[in-house]
């Protein structure tokens, strides 16, 4: 035997050739999509047809059914997609994949593109330092595309020829003469390559190196693509181990529609074989069947096991499209909901790292932004309550407080990570590093109305516990300056819920202007009162502290504002 250790690394080092190319042409590809991406993406909605034609379009763009469907299980983790909405793109998702076989046949055996390869590279090359980004984007796209073709063809001189080296094809010949045994041995085979490259895309790829090669034939190629089907679900449930039920449910749908597409498949595997080397053989002008060892036949076996996994996904499609509402049952029984689920106190949108392009992350990221807010939302009707509601549950809404300020602590540091790691995993146009700048104060400026929330909870737990008699204008007041903030407060997470564009600053400094006026105008009540010796100084130091806490708040939304729209007060009142 010939082959040794060092032809081994060789291999190795082949296929980290193929893999990397495969994910510099798809994070190329994805940039220059860009806001295409996000269209894409909006149109899952629809209902399950546009579901399927929107999963395809996204794995065709992204070069990987891994990233479309971890995509997916993190929008319904984030709740911009229902589990049931998430059954049709997870369909066409398993169509896309077969786009990247196809290339990788007809282009990478079919054709000697290794040259052209190559030259692709030196031509797209130089547009990497040009200043415009969507050419730049182009070029390394391309540039991974001609790296893919180098690797897949160092695979090829690599994988140890059968002449040379019999004693390895005979051991692998060994392991295919037990019939119906032999196919699932090789399922399996498949499943735990796709495990292993985590890329079904990859995994294909070697499959059909094999088959050239004949290390392989062509059933057993068939079976290890099957295989590859299941394996490439296990990225999207990773993803979902720290999602919510709903994610959970959309990755185990993803496993579940694969594994009865192989079984079916299983059950009539050698009339489909046939039936596609009927079509290979009327396509060919040999007319030589796929299914035999003849060395003249490989070429036409490479494209045949393209034409195998597209039509065992199509078919697969079309057969399971009917049967999703029962499956969603099932996976809905499989997965029930979890019982007293906390919703509101953890991260919704961030779950699982960074999304495949650095627009979806920044939009992951602006969507977590917007729940921070809506937890603030909460505070401030948990304090209001506190102050005005049965005193018998004023305990419970300090507790609601005191929470809700810790969970407020957590998303800081968690959304502010998340942000670094976009800052450094990603090249950012200069306005998306401005965003993320901008982001940077909102998320700050957040925590501290957290801080000044629970600030002021304790403030009235010291009246509570003191025992220390209101009087009823000044608890009138206190209602008057937090419906002022609340204004204030719910405009806020309506500009958040907007773009850049769209945001009113003018109307947000009128209702800051507001809150500024109101509490100039109690304190003034305020110092009355205590000259007229309406009650007490402890009293009205307290009373005060939570005039100017309130003021406070008004100060940090508008500083909220003004960072979403990338604008300050002076810059507006110029208009």
């Amino acid at each position: 035997m010939s082959y040794n250790f060092f032809d081994f690394l060789q291999l190795i080092g082949s296929l980290g050739i193929f893999i990397y190319g495969m994910k510099v042409f798809s994070d190329g590809l994805q940039k220059v999509a860009g806001g295409k991406l996000r269209a894409i993406l909006k149109g899952m909605t629809r209902n399950r047809l546009t579901g399927i034609v929107t999963g395809f379009g996204t794995t065709a763009i992204t070069q990987s059914s891994s990233t479309t469907t971890v995509m997916v299980v993190g929008f319904v983790n984030a709740g911009l997609l229902t589990f049931v909405e998430s059954t049709g793109v997870i369909m066409g998702a398993n169509i896309g994949t077969t786009v990247t076989a196809w290339m990788v046949a007809l282009f990478g055996f079919k054709f000697q593109i290794t040259p052209i390869a190559v030259a692709m590279i030196g031509i797209f090359f130089p547009f990497l330092f040009v200043s415009n980004q969507k050419l730049r984007h182009l070029a390394e796209a391309m540039i991974g595309f001609g790296i893919l073709f180098i690797g897949l063809d160092f695979i090829k001189g690599s994988v140890p020829s059968i002449q040379d080296n019999p004693e390895m094809f005979a051991f692998l010949d060994s392991f295919t003469d037990f019939g119906f045994a032999s196919t699932l041995l090789f399922v399996l085979v498949g499943t735990v390559l796709t495990l292993l490259t985590q890329s079904s895309s990859a995994a294909t790829a070697i499959t059909l190196v094999m088959l050239s090669q004949g290390w392989i034939t062509f059933p057993i190629a068939a079976a290890m693509v099957l295989g590859e089907n299941i394996g490439t679900t296990v990225t999207a449930n990773i993803a979902a181990l720290i999602g919510n039920t709903q994610a959970k449910r959309a990755a185990r749908f993803h496993f579940m529609f694969n594994v009865f597409g192989v079984c079916w498949m299983l059950l009539v595997m050698t009339p489909f074989l046939l039936g596609i080397d009927w079509v290979m053989q009327s396509l060919s002008a040999a007319g030589t069947s796929v299914l035999t060892d003849d060395p003249a036949a490989r070429t036409n076996a490479t494209l045949a096991l393209s034409l195998f996994h597209t039509s065992f996904n199509v078919l697969n499609v079309i057969l399971l499209f009917g049967f999703v509402p029962l499956m969603v049952r099932l996976v809905e029984k499989i997965q029930p909901e979890r019982g007293g689920e906390r919703e509101g106190y953890h991260l919704r949108y961030i779950h699982s790292g960074l999304m495949s392009s650095a627009e979806l992350s920044l939009e992951q990221a602006q969507k977590e932004i917007q729940h921070f807010a809506a937890i603030i939302v909460k505070m401030h009707y948990a304090f209001t309550g506190l102050l005005f509601k049965d005193p018998q549950k004023q305990k419970k809404f300090l507790e609601k407080i005191q929470e809700r300020e810790q969970a407020t602590d957590r998303m800081e540091l968690e959304i502010a990570e998340y942000l670094v790691q976009i800052l450094e995993n990603a090249n950012l146009s200069l306005a998306s590093i401005n965003q993320i700048r901008y982001m940077q104060n909102m998320i700050h400026d957040l925590e501290r109305l957290g801080d000044i929330y629970y600030e002021m909870s304790r403030t009235y737990e010291r009246i509570i516990e003191d025992k220390l008699k209101v009087p009823e204008d000044v608890m009138d007041e206190l209602q008057e300056m937090l419906h002022t903030v609340h204004n204030a407060l719910v405009f806020m997470t309506q500009n958040l819920k907007g773009t850049t564009a769209v945001v009113d600053l003018k109307k947000a400094v009128e209702l800051e202007e507001r809150i500024n006026n109101l509490r100039d105008c109690l304190r003034s009540r305020h110092y009355g009162r205590l000259e007229q010796g309406v009650y007490s100084p402890r009293i009205g130091v307290m009373y005060l502290d939570l005039l100017n806490r309130l003021e406070k708040i008004g100060d940090h939304i508008i500083n909220v504002n003004e960072a979403l729209a990338g604008r300050k007060m002076k810059a507006v009142a110029k208009l």
